[in-house]
């Protein structure tokens, strides 16, 4: 196989967790590279890798091929543009960048130097979010008329990371962080919006970022989107929530990805290597062909991190489908924009 040489800018959580145990395991990538400013905490885990001690001298090395740019999202705009300046492709996290106006200059730079910029949109390969795909695509509940995407958390303390939670940090609070997944899936669902109303604040108070926010995305043909967030949430069943005029989809979060790896699970390549439900974790209620009401309990296949870089792999070797690039996420940050400013001016913002 040909070897693609990786580095990545950080070895934090995610880091550890949702990129070096894949990039080690898939049998296309050598984790080349890590950056560490003062640690060597990556050295027992992957001792091939040589640490470095900034995000520039990385970008220096001559054989990385591969730049994963999992820092905080105020450093993502600045990274990204190194690395495509040093002749790398890039995985970014997500949130892409702080706004629209930096998005739409990476990818105007990644075209000039034909380069890549993949955003990395893990959640499109949720175990939950493929069923909600699945069910979609199977037409069963007619035309869609209502949705709702839930991501929430019940986490009512500081977390203590100042890019996060510092309200006058561009970028900070709930709707760039857990935002940008919901975003992403309503418009990989659904489409881009004509128009966004939102509200958007800090339950915590005004010294916090936003940690709370209901954006409401409106489609053509009466369809009405709507994405919820808060760390006030004790317990909400079912994530995802889809009516149309024949019939409605109930889904749970039920992917545990991020949990099983946090606890050192290895993902293996070629394998569903995630624990098996214990429980159905869909409900469907829709009129079948007959006119007749049929209600089944539906349970979802393993969700695989993997398939990302997978994808990755294929692009940059075979010229396959890129996934999540650059100029298709930037459609998201538009809305994350539009949001913002529907929430500050209390007005319905077109989506340009």
């Amino acid at each position: 196989m040909q070897l693609v040489k990786a580095g990545l800018c950080a070895f934090g959580m995610s880091g550890k967790i949702f990129h070096a145990p894949f990039l080690s395991q898939h049998p296309g990538f050598f984790l080349a590279a890590i950056v560490e400013r003062t640690k060597n905490e990556s050295q027992k885990l992957y001792p091939d890798a040589t640490i470095y001690r900034s995000v520039d001298e990385m970008m220096a090395a001559d054989d990385i091929d591969l730049i994963i740019v999992n820092t905080p999202v105020q450093t993502h705009f600045e990274y990204v543009k190194k690395a495509l300046l040093a002749g790398k492709n890039v995985v970014v996290e997500k949130p892409f960048t702080v706004n629209a106006q930096e998005a739409e200059e990476i990818v105007k730079l990644a075209e000039e130097k034909n380069l890549f910029v993949s955003v990395y949109q893990n959640r499109r390969f949720d175990r939950d979010y493929l069923q909600v795909k699945k069910i979609l695509s199977e037409k069963v509940l007619g035309n869609i008329k209502e949705a709702e995407i839930r991501f929430d958390r019940f986490r009512t303390e500081p977390s203590g990371k100042d890019h996060k939670e510092n309200p006058q940090e561009d970028g900070s609070g709930a709707l760039h962080d857990l935002g940008s997944h919901l975003i992403d899936q309503a418009v990989q669902l659904f489409g881009v919006p004509q128009k966004v109303f939102a509200d958007v604040f800090s339950m915590k108070g005004d010294a916090f970022a936003n940690d709370y926010f209901e954006v409401l995305l409106f489609y053509p043909n009466q369809l009405r989107v709507r994405l919820k967030s808060s760390v006030f949430t004790k317990k909400e069943f079912f994530a995802y929530k889809i009516h149309g005029d024949r019939g409605s989809f109930l889904q749970e979060r039920s992917d545990d990805q991020e949990n099983e790896l946090g606890a050192g699970s290895i993902p293996e390549y070629g394998k569903d290597w995630v624990k098996p439900l214990k429980n159905a974790d869909g409900l469907l209620h829709y009129s079948n062909a007959e006119n007749q009401e049929e209600e089944l309990k539906t349970e979802s296949l393993p969700g695989n991190y993997m398939n990302y870089y997978q994808q990755i792999y294929e692009h940059i070797v075979f010229g396959d489908t890129l996934p999540s690039p650059a100029n298709e996420v930037v459609e998201n940050m538009k809305i994350i924009d539009a949001a913002r400013d529907s929430s500050q001016q209390q007005n319905v913002i077109s989506i340009k």
